[in-house]
């Protein structure tokens, strides 16, 4: 279940907070005059979400070490644009 908290408990409630993220593996989400504000989680919950990010980032360091060519800006978020489109297979 989703906990959603103001975020002036960020500051009273602290160690709640802590222990809530802590102890469901789940993000707690602030809000500030009814808005959403923020999300605290743990570290291993941030890990977990950027881990693919950075893998991927990674790879494509390694194919761009590995070619001689290079792609404008306009061409590559061109070509996405067509493949999300579905005007360009893979």
């Amino acid at each position: 279940m989703m906990t959603i908290r103001p975020v002036s408990d960020l500051r009273n409630k602290y160690p709640e907070i802590e222990e809530t993220v802590l102890k469901t593996g789940e993000p707690v989400f602030l809000t500030k005059n009814g808005y959403g504000s923020m999300v605290v989680m743990s570290l291993e919950q941030y890990s977990r979400l950027t881990d693919q990010v950075e893998w991927k980032l990674d790879e494509a360091d390694r194919a761009a070490a590995a070619s001689e060519v290079r792609l404008s800006g306009e061409e590559v978020f061109g070509a996405a644009r067509r493949r999300i489109r579905g005007k360009e297979r893979v």
